[in-house]
């Protein structure tokens, strides 16, 4: 197969399109209830209330298919969503807020979350909606801690370069609604949580902090990761106070696997990083190349992964692998970027720059870099798309790509190029998607 680099973007757009379809949150909802009809009729038949609640990107796509499945029976409900996120009216309550950094709307919003759930009975059926984000759209404080403590707390931990799993086992010591304590708020209600998955490996008691799941994490975990990345200086007093009295038993820990008030409580998982490679790949192949999942657990620091994607791209570019080219890998995951400059960017965009330097020359290949969530780091980018002459054409241009990667500022390196990949909101979230063409 002879291809152009262009006709190479226009596949890798289809594949992007095809995977984001495979996690449309309504339809991931619409086909969990669908698959057990007796489930609806046990909901809407009970004598109590339906109460909807959530917190998350997806979430609103999530409520409109709920809405749409019990309608009239619902009784109440709020759900949270990021900024721009809001999808269409709906009859409940949608309330924007601050994202990835938590802001007053959410801690309103989230006090009335928890007063709803507070009056609910053993009759009555909650319906949690999460997704991606909803750790920091769901933000309550555990007293007397305040929204400004999560806020410093919050962005000194993602200047650190912590891990998803490591800043939710903070969050999670530092709230009144995570780590189960959402599920110990509904008590006695039953509760069904559907979750669309955006952390490596589907871990319930990570996504989205895991407000419904029992949380096997400790304060003692939570200080240990406050050493490693060495953020006493960094934290707030009342947050460091906090942790340290919680290490030494001095504060209940959030309940743990086995507590009784989970016997009533459904954790579901309706959409993962998993389903949306499939689809791409399914899409790789539909336009020609022979297409492999080889990965949903892609972890570690972006600039790193972007050097091995590039290597993988070399290998398939070297008929290394049992694969015939046109060939096509997708990985999934997502990663983690420390932050060194003060220039604007986000994971996958330095995850491509990282590529670009590593393939300068190569021809015949496209690595395109993609958070499902068409939000990559504070950027209207959801990532980028780079090649083997991207590099000669940034030097063209009057751009130091290796500049560039040292300040962090992927996003003005590949404005520059036009080529970001912009999607806009996607109202799904399932981590990312790297895809690697070669012909």
């Amino acid at each position: 197969m002879t291809l152009s680099t262009f006709e190479a973007r226009q596949v890798a757009w289809q594949m992007i399109q095809a995977a984001l379809a495979a996690v449309d949150p309504a339809a991931a909802v619409k086909n969990y209830f669908n698959r057990q009809p007796e489930l609806i009729s046990q909901i809407k038949s009970t004598s109590g209330r339906i109460i909807v609640v959530g917190a998350g990107k997806a979430s609103a796509s999530m409520t409109a298919a709920v809405t749409e499945i019990f309608g009239d029976k619902i009784a109440a409900g709020l759900v949270i969503v990021k900024y721009g996120y809001t999808t269409t009216p709906s009859t409940l309550r949608i309330v924007e807020a601050g994202h990835p950094v938590p802001d007053e709307a959410g801690l309103l919003a989230a006090q009335e979350i928890a007063r709803l759930l507070r009056d609910a009975t053993e009759e009555d059926t909650v319906l949690c909606l999460i997704s991606g984000g909803g750790s920091a759209l769901l933000t309550l404080p555990a007293e007397p801690l305040t929204l400004d403590d999560l806020q410093a707390t919050t962005e000194a931990l993602l200047a650190a370069g912590v891990t998803i799993n490591g800043v939710n086992t903070i969050r999670k010591h530092l709230s009144a609604v995570k780590g189960g304590q959402l599920a110990r708020l509904a008590a006695p209600a039953t509760v069904y949580a559907l979750i669309l998955s955006d952390v490596v490996g589907d871990p319930l008691e990570v996504i989205a902090s895991g407000p419904t799941v029992p949380d096997p994490t400790t304060f003692a975990d939570a200080w240990a990761i406050i050493e490693q990345f060495q953020l006493q200086a960094a934290l707030p007093a009342a947050v460091i106070e906090r942790l340290q009295a919680g290490r030494a038993g001095m504060l209940p820990d959030t309940p743990k696997p086995g507590d009784p008030l989970f016997e009533r409580v459904h954790n579901v998982i309706i959409g993962n990083n998993r389903l949306a490679a499939s689809a791409a790949v399914k899409a790789a192949e539909a336009a020609g190349f022979a297409g492999q999942v080889l990965t949903t657990f892609m972890e570690g620091e972006a600039r790193e992964v972007g050097r091995v994607v590039a290597a993988l791209a070399k290998g398939l570019a070297r008929d290394e692998s049992l694969m015939t080219r046109p060939a096509c890998l997708v990985v999934g995951g997502e990663t983690t970027v420390t932050l060194r400059g003060k220039g604007r960017g986000g994971r996958n965009q330095e995850m491509a720059l990282a590529a670009a330097l590593a393939l300068a020359g190569w021809p015949n290949l496209l690595i395109t870099c993609f958070g499902t969530d068409g939000s990559d780091g504070p950027t209207d980018a959801a990532g980028a798309f780079a090649d083997g002459q991207t590099v000669a054409r940034a030097q063209a241009a009057g751009l130091a790509p290796v500049e560039y990667l040292s300040h962090n500022d992927s996003y003005n390196f590949f404005a520059a190029l036009d080529d970001l990949i912009i999607t806009g909101p996607t109202n799904t979230n399932v981590n990312d998607l790297t895809f690697i063409l070669v012909w």
